[in-house]
């Protein structure tokens, strides 16, 4: 290793390796790269952007041997800031390492199992299975946003599909530093590629491998167990949360203590047709009856149920409604174009003392309110009507098992639902996977009168009756706004705060998180700890061993930034 931290040495290694353009040292140049998707920013002395696997295993053993931090990063999309610096105060210089130039994805097993390289994104993978009629382990939600396919194994992503289960598999290849500060290359792929690591990724960036070549050990490549779990409907612990045990796995779980190249995943048949349910009450234990009716009797279990309280239901007609219409109009594959640009054009105005802070999300709104309004009639009857929505989807024989159980249910108990047609179905849908970006888009216009936001990703026990929030005066009465949605069959929950000017929201958290602990809840649930939540011992364990000597995404999870740890 070496004593002095070389800089300008560094930088003529990497041109030598990927040529001038592909390295980023302007501040200008960086900045999209160093700031979380909506949480934390920090220093990175230079972002690099290899174009294939050989050229990014190089650059970060230069990197390595430099003594340098990396930071590996595909589309940056993650919610908690995990794929990016945060603060000024790390021991080390930190090199970014951004892999969306690598981006094949290869077939396995006619079809059955895909390898996706690092820069792939979920909405390629849809693309590429679409005409074989099978269909990736997440879709919309992440989809839309462009999101990596390695960035939601590596934070054990999605779940919405009740089905299939967060993003899991046992099958992959990476790079880790030893603790003798060695990196080393890790292939469990289950492929035969080579020896070394210039031979393994190239063949593997080449394909260059035979079926013959391809093993199917005993690992898995999904979260095969998910919906027995979720079933269990009497068990006092999550369906699923980041730090659970059962599923860290290699590069499953690390968020990025671990630089991967490759992950090996299952793919699913498509169905043959789909029908979206709407569902509307003003009883908390009405959805609560029905959840327990659908996971515990149904022989076909729906493939997605995802709630929405009436205030968010508002806030995202009202402050989504441009990222709605882009989707709709456009098509997923312009949403990351559109970050893109909005990322472009508050550094622009952000050189002009005269413009407003978040002019991007000020002018999109503006035009926003020029479009008319973009919801079905039935789903705004509802909204005046009801206070909790519900968007079941169905495929093949969970359609008439579903309509069935409705239309008996709601003879006795409180509330009503109709049955989409298509048209409103994807709409229905679409609203519900736009509302992240609402508590956003709602203090960028407020922040003046408004104090921080919070945003707390929650997984309650799936015994849990008491999923809908009640929560003590003295904590509502800091609260200026708070919006709610989630996927109910899992019970786990999207909880949206902003406080009153001049709350301490920190203070405030530390009280809600307390409540959620004496219920026995885990948080995150599925966007991973990132830079905003503290890692829990199993994860810190976990990521320790992966990365003894902490080089890799150093103070993930708030741990500790130095050097071994320290």
């Amino acid at each position: 290793m070496k004593s002095k931290l070389d800089k300008a040495k560094l930088l003529q290694d990497f041109k030598k390796i990927l040529g001038e353009k592909y390295i980023l040292t302007s501040e200008s140049s960086k900045y999209a790269h160093r700031k979380g998707y909506r949480y934390g920013i920090g220093e990175a002395f230079a972002v690099v952007k290899p174009a294939n696997l050989l050229e990014s295993w190089k650059v970060i053993e230069l990197c390595v041997d430099a003594g340098f931090i990396v930071i590996m990063q595909a589309a940056n999309t993650g919610l908690t800031g995990g794929s990016t610096p945060y603060g000024f105060n790390y021991d080390r210089p930190i090199v970014i390492v951004n892999t969306m130039r690598i981006n094949d994805i290869h077939f396995i097993d006619e079809g059955k199992q895909i390898i996706a390289l690092p820069g792939s994104t979920l909405f390629d993978l849809e693309n590429k299975l679409a005409p074989i009629g099978r269909e990736p382990h997440s879709v919309i939600g992440s989809t839309s946003i462009g999101a990596s396919i390695v960035g939601g194994v590596c934070n054990n992503s999605g779940g919405s599909l009740i089905q299939r289960g967060p993003a899991y598999t046992e099958l992959s290849i990476y790079a880790q530093v030893n603790d003798k500060g060695e990196l080393k290359l890790i292939n469990d792929l289950g492929i035969e590629l080579g020896s070394s690591p210039e031979e393994i990724l190239t063949n593997l960036q080449e394909k260059n491998y035979t079926s013959n070549q391809v093993q199917f050990p005993d690992k898995l490549a999904s979260d095969n167990e998910y919906e027995k779990r979720l079933r269990a409907i009497d068990q006092d612990t999550p369906a699923r949360f980041n730090a659970d045990k059962r599923r860290l796995y290699g590069v499953s779980g690390s968020a990025g203590k671990v630089a991967v190249f490759a992950v090996r995943l299952d793919t699913y048949p498509a169905a043959k047709k789909n029908k979206v349910f709407y569902i509307g009450t003003n009883e908390p234990d009405v959805l609560w009856k029905m959840r327990r009716d659908i996971l515990s009797n149904f022989k076909n279990i729906p493939t997605t149920g995802d709630y929405l309280h009436r205030a968010c239901y508002d806030a995202t007609k009202k402050y989504s409604k441009d990222n709605f219409i882009v989707i709709d109009q456009l098509g997923t594959r312009f949403i990351p174009k559109l970050f893109a640009l909005k990322r472009k054009v508050d550094l622009i105005a952000g050189r002009f003392k005269f413009m407003p802070d978040k002019f991007s999300d000020r002018l999109m709104q503006f035009l926003s309110k020029l479009w008319p309004n973009h919801l079905p009639r039935r789903m705004e009857e509802f909204r005046d009507l009801y206070e909790h929505h519900w968007i079941i989807e169905t495929a093949d024989e969970a359609i008439d098992e579903s309509r069935e159980y409705f239309e008996e249910f709601f003879k006795k108990y409180e509330g009503d639902f109709f049955e989409c047609t298509d048209k409103e179905g994807k709409k229905a849908v679409l609203h519900r996977f736009v509302a992240g970006s609402a508590i956003g888009r709602y203090h960028a216009i407020h922040q003046k009168e408004v104090g921080p936001m919070m945003s707390i990703d929650v997984a309650f026990p799936r015994n849990e009756k008491k999923w809908f929030e009640n929560l003590p005066t003295e904590i509502e009465d800091q609260l200026e706004i708070k919006l709610h949605y989630g996927h109910l069959f899992c019970h786990v929950f999207h909880q949206n705060y902003i406080v009153k000017k001049d709350v301490n929201s920190k203070a405030l958290k530390s009280k809600l998180l307390k409540i959620f602990d004496q219920r026995g809840a885990e948080y995150p649930a599925e966007h991973n700890v990132g830079h905003e939540y503290s890692a829990k011992p199993v994860l810190i364990n976990f990521y320790k061993e992966l990365d003894p000597t902490n080089v890799f995404n150093t103070g993930i999870g708030n741990t500790s930034k130095l050097k071994y740890w320290k």
